[in-house]
């Protein structure tokens, strides 16, 4: 989106002061009736490393009108959007491609990532608390009328645990994507915000909704073992090792399942499972579009190239 210089200071005044974030939720959650028990509910949750198609699982179980999540219209009153769904922007606007150039097209009404200022708002140790999570997601579901709510957040993973005792009855997916072509996207999208975060708003937002993914704000996944220059192809390729490597233990979670991003694109019984599990009929015709491979196998490290092949080929043999 492209904000005017009044936008940007309601941004800053609404996600940047935590203690106003707290208030305005204390009195959304006044407002809202927050007696109605959501924790058995079937709510899902989409994470995993970026550029590996957690934004095209999102569109795509939002499609079918049956889940909430936040949208852009919520911008930044994601704190309170029952309080202030008076004032947001009513307009239509037309979609436009966004910032990352892939592709996906967005409008005020497309979901999007936000319930990170929710963590960042109330948690003190490494954003693991779910304190008031549950009130935070009902508030949600009050504002757009539905009984199931719909997450995208690639810091998630960290929290499966305890998503999973808040809501036992949760799914949980995990896309992953071929190394080469994920190192590929992830180094094109770190370069891609290097620049464009050179608007300091752009940066500043990035970081204020909790998105340190690239550019300048960028923070690891996980600590590097031998690559630490970010210019460097191979830092991206630990990246992605260590972090699949890190979550391989999760496949045997009952309600966790791993989703091939190239199987989700051209694999229509990979995608009616996925429905079978959400219990949902395919009735609409939701369009799917691979980004293709350009990945050579040039600049890599070969130890880190066959060891990311080989756990490719492990999540492959897991996956859904």
């Amino acid at each position: 989106m492209k904000y005017n210089f009044l936008n940007r200071i309601l941004h800053k005044l609404f996600l940047g002061n935590k203690t106003l974030k707290k208030t305005l939720f204390d009195i959304e959650c006044n407002l809202v009736n927050n007696k109605n028990f959501i924790n058995n509910r079937k709510h899902i949750f989409i994470s995993s490393l970026p550029r590996s198609g957690t934004t095209l699982m999102l569109n795509f179980i939002y499609s079918f009108n049956f889940y909430a999540s936040l949208t852009y219209r919520d911008m930044p009153f994601i704190m309170a959007p029952n309080l202030f769904s008076f004032i947001t922007n009513k307009n239509k606007i037309i979609k436009r491609e966004r910032y990352h150039a892939d592709g996906i097209f967005f409008d005020l009404d497309s979901p999007e990532s936000f319930d990170e200022v929710f963590f960042k708002t109330f948690d003190k140790k490494k954003n693991n608390s779910l304190e008031n999570y549950d009130k935070f997601i009902n508030n949600i579901l009050n504002k757009y009328n539905k009984e199931l709510y719909l997450s995208k957040n690639n810091l998630n993973y960290k929290r499966i645990d305890n998503i999973l005792k808040l809501f036992p009855n949760s799914i949980f997916f995990i896309t992953f994507r071929d190394p080469l072509d994920q190192t590929e996207s992830l180094i094109f999208q770190h370069n891609n915000f290097l620049k464009l975060q050179e608007n300091n708003f752009i940066l500043e937002y990035m970081n204020l909704i909790g998105h340190n993914e690239f550019g300048r704000g960028h923070l690891a996944w996980n600590k590097p073992v031998y690559f630490k220059n970010l210019s460097d192809k191979n830092y991206w390729l630990e990246q992605w090792y260590l972090f699949y490597k890190s979550v391989l233990s999760l496949i045997n979670y009952e309600n966790v399942y791993f989703i091939s991003y190239e199987k989700l694109c051209y694999d229509k019984l990979l995608r009616n499972k996925i429905l079978d599990i959400l219990n949902i009929k395919d009735e609409n015709k939701f369009e799917f579009k691979y980004s293709g491979s350009k990945a050579k196998d040039k600049n890599y490290n070969l130890n880190l190239l066959d060891k990311s092949k080989e756990l490719y080929g492990l999540l492959l043999s897991k996956s859904l």
